[in-house]
Parts: structure tokens; C-alpha cells; sequence
């Protein structure tokens, strides 16, 4: 194929009939070829699905099933979004003020608490030690994917480059962070991006926002999330590593066949919170934070965070 590749290039800048024609020749060809090529790779990928479902392997075949990678294109057209009155905006600079009003709507609520404040715990000096060693550090950035989006952050890819002494010094940063409790303005500023949440998204309520966060912060980040991992239970799913929610309707669907098997009624409850991430009560997060055995110093930060945070679109 390779060298076909390589043919159908030559006679692509060859202004002639015989040159047009040879080009169109291997053209089809490559096309025929991959296009045959990918339709056995689906039906591989397809006999191996439904085998795993005959064997009631669910756990592998939904596995299986997110290999193949399907994504939708989320980027947001130019289509406009309608506002209070039902009127179409196009214009990018209204549009922008209509979401801003929309995300301050969304998260700056009446029940907002003025501050979360952390009471600082003892510590015996003798006790002390770095809060992040070196050797966490460097597993979080290496746990970084590569090609991640970043806002005005050093990309996780160029983190990874970094050397012992780099190293040495990004870790020594990060523990006077810890220590101090005050976060960079880098670390506090994160850029929103809106995902259509179906094709034809015309409302702000119609579109799932994501924030960007410094590939830096998510030392941080990876650390505290390693905390809570420890002590979430084996049933909860959902932005967990392999405990998503394709994962948790797997098990679902096993429950429900083998209940139907025993000729046994099974009951389910469906609830939808609406914008349930949005609308966390934050006073009540500190507390069950601080009652599952966070170190004072992780809910230090993750109040700054919340408190302090600043936006800005990905469209300026």
C-alpha cells in the first residue's frame, strides 16, 4: 500500500491525461483497499462483542466496545444561541455576554457561602514531613495524558520532559504551596469550554461546561484524588478509572438477566438531578470532606480553590 501511496503522489503533480488517469486508477484503488481493510476490522471487533455477550462476559464487552473510540464532533457552530426572549443571537460578542450571564446564573447562587475557612490542625514538628514527595510528583505527571488541552499552562507533554532538577524544584514549589495554603493565580484561573449536549444546540442550557484546569494544579489534583480513591466504596462510578458509567450499565444489565433467569422481580430507581454537579452545596462538601479523613491541608486548597477561582471563555 505503501508504495502505491508513494505512485499516486508522483502522478499527482503530473499535468497530463495519462498522469490525471493513472492518478484516479490508484486513487480508487487505496480507497477500495482501506475501506476493506476497515470493514474487517469491524467485523472482528463486532464477532468479538457479541461473543463475549453469548458467554455473558458483559465486563469484557463493554470494554471491547469503548475500544472502538467512536467520537462526536462537539465543536460549536456558528449557529447562534437564543436568549432570554427566544431571539436568535449570532453576533460573537453578545453571544459571549449571554453565556457569561448564563455560567454566573448557574454557579453563583444566593446559598454561596461567603468563605470556607479551614481550621488549622497541631502538627508535631517531629512529625512533619514534605507533603508530596518527589516521587509523587513525578507519578502524576506521568499518569498526564499526552496532547491534553491546556489554557495559558506548560502542557503535561512538556512537564514530562522535565529533568531531577526540574523535578526537584517543581516539587519543592508544590510543597510550599501546601504549606502556605495561598495558590498561584495560574493555578486559580481556568478556561471554560462548552460541549453540545445534542446536535442542534441553540439554549446555554443545551451545552455540558468543562473546565480547564493547569496541567501544573493537577499535582494537586491527583493527589487529593488518590486520598478520596482510598475511600470510596467498590459501587460508586462515574469519573473513575475503570468505573465509568458504560462499566456501571454492564453490571446493571448482568443483575437484571441473571435476576430474570431465577424468575425473580427486580427494581430499579432512576434519578436525575438536574445540573446536580452545578449546584453542590459547598459548606456540606468541607464537612464530609473533613469526616472522611482529608488532611486539613488538602481542604485548605480546595476551598481557595472554589472560593477563589476565576473564568474566562475559550473564545476570550
Amino acid at each position: 500500500m505503501m508504495s502505491k501511496m508513494e505512485e499516486r503522489r508522483k502522478w499527482k503533480n503530473v499535468n497530463n491525461e495519462e498522469g490525471r488517469r493513472k492518478y484516479r486508477r490508484l486513487r480508487n484503488e487505496l480507497k477500495r483497499t482501506t475501506d476493506r481493510a476497515k470493514k474487517e476490522y469491524l467485523e472482528t471487533i463486532c464477532n468479538e462483542i457479541m461473543e463475549f455477550q453469548r458467554t455473558g462476559r458483559y465486563d469484557l464487552m463493554y470494554m471491547k466496545t469503548k475500544e472502538l473510540g467512536w467520537k462526536e464532533n462537539h465543536g460549536i457552530q456558528n449557529i447562534g444561541i437564543t436568549d432570554s426572549q427566544g431571539n436568535r443571537i449570532v453576533d460573537q460578542k453578545q453571544v459571549l455576554k449571554i453565556s457569561e450571564n448564563y455560567i454566573t446564573e448557574l454557579y453563583d447562587r444566593t446559598n454561596r457561602p461567603e468563605t470556607l475557612e479551614v481550621e488549622p490542625e497541631v502538627v508535631d514538628t517531629d512529625e512533619k514531613v514534605p507533603y508530596i514527595l518527589q516521587s509523587e510528583a513525578e507519578k502524576a505527571i506521568k499518569d498526564m495524558r499526552n496532547g491534553k488541552a491546556t489554557g495559558d499552562d506548560v502542557p503535561g507533554d512538556v512537564l514530562k520532559l522535565l529533568g531531577e532538577g526540574g523535578l526537584k524544584t517543581l516539587t519543592k514549589l508544590i510543597n510550599i504551596i501546601y504549606e502556605t495554603g495561598e495558590l498561584p493565580k495560574e493555578f486559580k484561573e481556568v478556561t471554560m469550554i462548552a460541549l453540545k449536549k445534542k446536535t442542534i444546540a441553540t439554549k446555554c442550557s443545551d451545552h455540558r461546561t468543562i473546565s480547564i484546569m493547569a496541567h501544573t494544579a493537577k499535582i494537586l489534583k491527583r493527589r487529593a484524588e488518590r486520598k478520596i480513591e482510598d475511600i470510596l466504596g467498590e459501587n460508586q462510578f462515574g469519573f473513575r478509572r475503570g468505573k465509568g458509567t458504560r462499566d456501571a450499565i454492564g453490571m446493571t444489565r448482568i443483575i437484571a438477566e441473571r435476576t430474570l433467569e431465577i424468575d425473580e422481580e427486580l427494581c430499579a430507581c432512576f434519578i436525575d438531578w438536574q445540573k446536580a454537579f452545578n449546584r453542590v452545596n459547598w459548606t456540606k462538601l468541607k464537612q464530609n470532606l473533613k469526616e472522611t479523613g482529608i488532611d486539613w491541608c488538602e481542604r485548605r486548597l480546595i476551598s481557595k480553590l472554589y472560593m477563589d477561582q476565576k473564568v474566562k471563555s475559550a473564545n476570550g
